[in-house]
């Protein structure tokens, strides 16, 4: 008997095997759409395991997962809508490098000939005085104008472009009054140069033909000191000493031509462009020279004192108590 809609008689079925094959009755589609299954929300019906009709026959698309829902490939999106994105990303991470840790500065004049030519970019180190790190004595150093050295010099009006790159770091900006020297002496030095040279710091003669523009003398055309270099503050000097309007220029002013460590935007370590000009910007040798830093000198004996100080004091306790009664 078949099971489901029937079809108004009730004559019996002829057995399978008898006289020709029996054909499905018309309600044979309506049951088996009745015994298909459906999802929980009893929306698109499903065919049971080892059904034979097809996705097209219960209107299911190829692709499908079960309960209807569709599975789309996710198109890549387009190179120009992700174009700006990456221009932020790059605009961020140049802007937080100029902040944080290198800058780029572009020389303006010839006063640190011949070590560094107009025109040449240097880059500037800002992430160590982060930790702390003072500038050094040979180090070239980028700083703010202390006040009154470059008064005399016109700041040129930047253009739209130019104020873009210089606010990411890819060019000096031209509003900020910077300068760039070698710093000859730091705080608690004792500085001086007269007539032909040299140039002496601490009592001790800097050898500076490796650096000094040739020809040049190392005082220039201006004398000085000897000059006391306050905690905290550093003495600048050009390497061309005849075209450089340096610490020696500015003793009238407040720091007697010293300038604030607080001044100094960092140290220029490397020159980027020109590339065939590319080179580092060591430490010259002769400011490693025994004698010069002073608290280096004073230092020995004051660890030889330490040193010796519990030993004095451990044997003249044995002495003493040798001597008591007992």
């Amino acid at each position: 008997m078949a099971v489901g809609a029937r079809s108004g008689t009730e004559e019996p079925e002829e057995p399978a095997g008898r006289g020709e094959t029996p054909q499905p009755a018309a309600s044979s589609v309506h049951r088996s759409r009745s015994e298909s299954q459906t999802d929980p929300q009893g929306s698109v019906p499903l065919d049971k395991p080892g059904t034979s009709g097809t996705s097209e026959t219960l209107g299911t698309a190829p692709g499908e997962e079960a309960g209807g829902s569709m599975k789309k490939a996710k198109k890549p999106r387009a190179f120009w809508k992700e174009l700006p994105i990456l221009i932020g990303i790059a605009l961020l991470l140049a802007l937080l490098i100029k902040t944080f840790l290198v800058q780029a500065f572009s020389i303006p004049s010839d006063s640190m000939q011949d070590t560094l030519q107009r025109g040449d970019r240097v880059l500037v180190d800002k992430l160590t005085p982060w930790f702390g790190s003072k500038p050094e004595r040979g180090e070239v150093v980028v700083f703010h104008d202390p006040g009154g050295w470059l008064n005399e010099t016109p700041t040129p009006e930047p253009n739209p472009v130019q104020k873009v790159l210089s606010f990411i770091g890819l060019m000096p900006s031209a509003e900020e009054k910077d300068l760039i020297k070698r710093v000859i002496a730091v705080g608690g030095d004792t500085v001086e140069c007269h007539g032909s040279g040299p140039v002496k710091v601490n009592g001790k003669a800097l050898k500076e033909d490796s650096y000094v523009f040739p020809g040049a003398t190392p005082c220039g055309d201006r004398a000085f000191g000897p000059i006391h270099v306050p905690k905290g503050r550093i003495w600048v000097m050009g390497d061309h000493r005849d075209d450089s309007l340096d610490s020696r220029y500015h003793q009238n002013l407040k720091g007697n031509g010293t300038v604030s460590e607080n001044e100094v935007v960092g140290r220029a370590f490397t020159i980027a462009w020109p590339i065939n000009r590319w080179a580092t910007l060591p430490v010259p040798d002769t400011f490693d020279q025994p004698g010069i830093n002073k608290a280096m000198a004073a230092t020995p004996a004051a660890l030889g004192l330490a040193g010796a100080l519990p030993i004095v004091m451990w044997r003249r306790r044995r002495l003493t108590a040798g001597r008591n009664p007992r």
